[in-house]
């Protein structure tokens, strides 16, 4: 049984960091991304990341604050969220997809989502 589970979300000042975590279990796949969605709006992309090698995609908005890694041995990938602003207030989850070639911002592209982690950052 596949599961993606969150961690690490919670309340930051602006200028802040968090470290979101997803632990997968299951089964491994070739790509897992960070989307989220804020209230009254749909969900978004953020970030993606090739389990093999690594490569990685973001959104234009948290190029260069935020940054996706992952832990093989663990079966963890992380998202680290520096220089946070109200407007990363938002519900993280965690996404994985089994479709190889480019990192896909789809969100219909991945199978399996956790459960969210709340992020909110105050001004």
């Amino acid at each position: 049984q596949v599961q993606l589970v969150e961690s690490g979300g919670g309340l930051v000042q602006a200028g802040g960091s968090l470290r979101l975590s997803c632990a997968a279990s299951g089964r491994t796949f070739s790509t897992y991304a960070w989307f989220r969605q804020a209230p009254g709006k749909e969900r978004e992309f953020v970030a993606a990341i090739r389990w093999t090698g690594g490569s990685a995609r973001y959104t234009d908005s948290v190029k260069g604050r935020f940054t996706i890694s992952r832990d093989n041995a663990k079966n963890t990938v992380y998202l680290q969220m520096n220089s946070l602003k109200p407007e990363d207030t938002a519900v993280y989850y965690c996404a994985s997809s089994s479709r190889f070639g480019d990192l896909s911002d789809d969100s219909d592209e991945y199978n399996y989502w956790g459960q969210g982690t709340q992020v909110t950052v105050s001004s």
